[in-house]
């Protein structure tokens, strides 16, 4: 018991910002949340939060613990609630957000189906590209793609996204391929306008001297840019030059044939697809539920392959 209290009160301060804040929310002195994470890196052998007057700053060591022990905090939520919900039926309004491309292609058709599940439960989905504040605005989850900002959501991660540079076959055959990211500049690279989201250009693994591996970022140019990404993809089947898409966009192109990746040596480390929610004692059944369809559908690689397809 000592173990779990000290892992959620470390949870609590990392989302919360201080000890005092979490200390408030619990109900008990700030010197007693201090205590517990005291006991909690002397236990682990390790620095995870750097306390100040004015701040809590986590060490990488922390950020590490952070989401393992927020995934844990949820399973263990999650098995409470399959014992004590029993027979009981998920039911009432699950409002959801997910990006606009993203949400399109491989929410908005899980939606209908898990309703199926779980006739009564209503769901309302909101596609948007700009940033939700989840709990703000009363959502019960959110979906995100790609690299998280810190947050006071609980993430859980559902499938690993990455990014590939694509042709057609017939592009290709025609101007060769690049052998390195650095030939990019010598190719027609359709990109994302200069005021969309992605701001720093296309991320690649380039060996350095040593060895190793270090993560790049190119802003190739080209004839043609666009602020939708859905839009690059398109031109891109037509044959109009290289773009830089997700595997979630892409993949069922690749499998038909359609698109062809490159460069893929240089390929950077994927990121994620995440549901985020707020922090909550207790997460409603129907929210629950919802993520681990996602979970379960997202794990399925036939799902990817066509999806994307329809």
């Amino acid at each position: 018991m000592d173990k779990l209290k000290q892992l959620e009160t470390f949870v609590a301060v990392a989302t919360r910002g201080s000890l005092t804040a979490a200390a408030k929310a619990e109900g008990v002195a700030p010197a007693i949340i201090g205590r517990r994470l005291d006991a909690l890196e002397a236990r682990l052998g390790v620095k995870l939060m750097v306390r100040t007057t004015r701040r809590i700053t986590l060490t990488h060591e922390g950020s590490a613990f952070l989401e393992d022990c927020q995934r844990l905090l949820v399973d263990m939520a999650n098995a409470e609630a399959s014992v004590s919900a029993g027979g009981v039926k998920a039911s009432g309004h699950l409002r959801i957000t997910a990006p606009a491309g993203f949400g399109r292609r491989h929410v908005a058709p899980l939606v209908p189906r898990f309703r199926e599940l779980h006739p009564e439960v209503t769901i309302s989905l909101n596609l948007s590209d700009r940033v939700v504040d989840v709990a703000g605005e009363a959502y019960d989850c959110a979906v995100r793609v790609g690299d998280l900002p810190d947050s006071s959501l609980v993430s859980v991660r559902l499938a690993d996204n990455r990014r590939l540079c694509v042709a057609t076959p017939r592009y290709l055959r025609q101007h060769g391929s690049p052998q390195t990211p650095a030939d990019l500049a010598r190719f027609d690279c359709l990109t994302l306008s200069s005021d969309a989201s992605q701001t720093r250009g296309w991320a690649f693994a380039v060996p350095t001297d040593g060895g190793d591996k270090t993560i790049v970022h190119l802003r190739p140019g080209g004839p043609l840019d666009c602020t939708d990404g859905q839009v690059l993809r398109e031109w891109c089947l037509a044959g109009y030059g290289i773009a830089w898409r997700s595997t979630w966009e892409v993949e069922a192109d690749i499998a038909a044939g359609r698109l062809e990746s490159v460069l893929d040596d240089f390929a950077a480390p994927p990121n994620g697809i995440f549901a985020l929610f707020p922090q909550r004692k207790h997460l409603a059944l129907r929210v629950r539920l919802w993520i681990d369809f996602l979970k379960h559908e997202y794990a399925r690689p036939e799902f990817w392959a066509g999806a994307g397809a329809r």
